[in-house]
């Protein structure tokens, strides 16, 4: 049913406080009846984790605000950033977490408030990081009943494909239709979700994990990446950094994809403009000029070696990238959204504030 969508009587679905900070919103193309893929730069604060009421006030938000300018319909994607499950760690803490100085600090707290709990799961850790990786391996099955309650109401609410971004989740599964952490590594996993709100059971595992998220997360195989078929066509679903390697391109390729999307998150603040540091280590792909390393620009590098410059190595050419933002204790965060089709992109706003980026297909 395309065209604008009525929103139901219900206070959960109001416009939440604080507010949206949504500042660019940006429809590009046409509606041609093929779809269109709509990407959510939020801004999020440690307040809209500390309750999921809040939480799926803050997102569907963003999804009224769409629905208002008619970018709703039965063959929308709409695409959430990276970790933007994760943070559910916060839910139902006390005051004393969120208002934590670090991330760090607000960690130590939550250990504080169950040290048995996280003593068990320190022994049951896999990673090199224990601490990390026991504290969300402690509060996984919470975190997975919150996220797949959010994203299943948004999907089911608005009739949408949603992709859900991605949570940090000890050996995630899908089982019944119903997502479970296990025993297994912690892995960065984004899940789908189908416009009757049911949970696919393919997740996306990320393959090329940060420098930074190394210690405590583990490397998926680039053969697992799974594709999905939406009302929009065939999607394929890159978690950040995996946009910025051939070998993830190549796995989606023979899958038939018609459009890639791409959730993502970025730190520190300030990051986007600053020089280009590279892959890091030995991770640089062959056909990255080195030249460009502390040349370009970290927007420029984005550009030019993730969706924007390599989609097309997955055999199509639409596509969207898009970022969280808000400051998360002292996380900061920064990237602008980005949204490519064939013969052009084009890239948000370089502001702290929230955006929307609707391409028709």
């Amino acid at each position: 049913m395309a065209g604008k969508q009525t929103p139901e009587p219900r206070s959960e679905w109001q416009t939440p406080e604080p507010p949206l900070f949504l500042q660019e919103c940006v429809d590009i193309g046409a509606n041609g009846g093929r779809g269109n893929l709509l990407g959510i730069q939020p801004v999020m604060t440690v307040d809209d984790y500390h309750r999921l009421d809040r939480f799926k006030q803050k997102l569907g938000g963003y999804l009224e605000a769409a629905a208002q300018r008619e970018w709703i319909t039965e063959k929308t994607v709409v695409v959430f950033p990276e970790y933007i499950g994760t943070w559910l760690v916060a839910l139902e803490a006390p005051q004393r977490v969120l208002r934590a100085r670090s991330l760090t600090g607000a960690m130590l707290r939550l250990i504080m408030r169950r040290p048995a709990g996280f003593t068990r799961q320190l022994f049951r850790a896999h990673s090199r990081d224990r601490i990390k990786d026991a504290l969300f391996r402690m509060h996984a099955d919470r975190i997975a009943d919150a996220y797949q309650q959010a994203f299943s109401r948004l999907a089911s609410r608005f009739g949408v494909t949603v992709v859900a971004g991605s949570v940090l989740m000890p050996g995630p599964r899908v089982e019944q239709g119903v997502l479970r952490p296990g025993d297994g590594p912690l892995y960065n996993v984004g899940a789908v979700f189908h416009p009757d709100g049911r949970l696919d059971e393919r997740l996306i595992k990320k393959v090329h994990p940060i420098p930074l998220e190394e210690p405590y997360t583990c490397a998926a195989d680039p053969a697992e990446l799974p594709h999905f078929d939406t009302p929009a066509g065939r999607m394929g679903v890159l978690i950040c950094a995996d946009s910025w390697y051939p070998d993830t391109y190549a796995a989606l390729r023979p899958q038939g994809v018609q459009f890639v999307v791409v959730p993502s998150y970025l730190v520190p603040a300030g990051i986007w403009e600053s020089p280009w540091r590279g892959y890091g280590r030995d991770r640089t792909p062959d056909d990255v000029d080195l030249r460009d390393l502390k040349t370009i620009t970290e927007k420029q590098a984005w550009l030019k070696y993730a969706l924007a410059g390599r989609v097309r190595l997955a055999g199509c050419h639409a596509g969207v990238n898009v970022f969280l933002r808000g400051t998360l204790w002292d996380l900061g965060s920064d990237g602008s959204s980005v949204a490519v089709w064939d013969g052009g992109h084009y890239v948000s706003r370089a502001t702290d504030a929230a955006a929307l980026l609707n391409l028709w297909l």
